[in-house]
């Protein structure tokens, strides 16, 4: 198989997805959308239906150095949650500030939703723009996106 690329709309961004089968090797927002497939799951999420971003995988979470152990922590986080920078780095032994250094750097964002880590006094960063971050977390605590991965954490 080869490596697709595509995008689908959230509100006035469009995501940028690279992938192959259940993985995922690169999500970017942009102003510009690109021909192209993109995950099921990635879709109806960006729609607003319930999804399984669980069902996905993502490249940064492969090894075992500190970045791909605080990107399985946040996608650990449930949906429609948060959770503080520093409490991730309590959770992988690190510093909160190398939790905001691997956020930054996320190749997959919504995949490993780096949209829940949360300052303490704050949303916190985003990149390209903070308001995507405060749309998405709107998004899932409407409770519609994540349903089917709620009731799986849940069992």
């Amino acid at each position: 198989m080869a490596i697709l690329t595509g995008s689908c709309r959230f509100g006035l961004w469009h995501v940028h997805v690279s992938w192959e089968g259940d993985t995922v090797y690169r999500v970017r927002f942009a102003r510009q959308g690109i021909g192209g497939a993109v995950p099921e799951e990635i879709r109806r999420y960006c729609a607003g239906r319930p999804s399984r971003l669980t069902d996905l995988q993502s490249i940064a979470t492969a090894g075992e150095g500190v970045y791909p152990r605080i990107y399985r922590a946040v996608r650990g986080i449930p949906c429609g949650k948060t959770a503080a920078y520093s409490e991730i780095a309590i959770s992988v032994g690190t510093a909160p500030r190398v939790v905001g250094l691997a956020m930054s750097r996320n190749p997959t964002p919504i995949v490993v939703p780096c949209h829940r880590v949360v300052a303490k006094t704050g949303i916190g960063g985003f990149s390209p723009d903070p308001a995507i971050k405060e749309a998405l977390l709107a998004m899932e605590r409407e409770g519609t996106v994540c349903m089917s991965e709620m009731r799986e954490i849940n069992r």
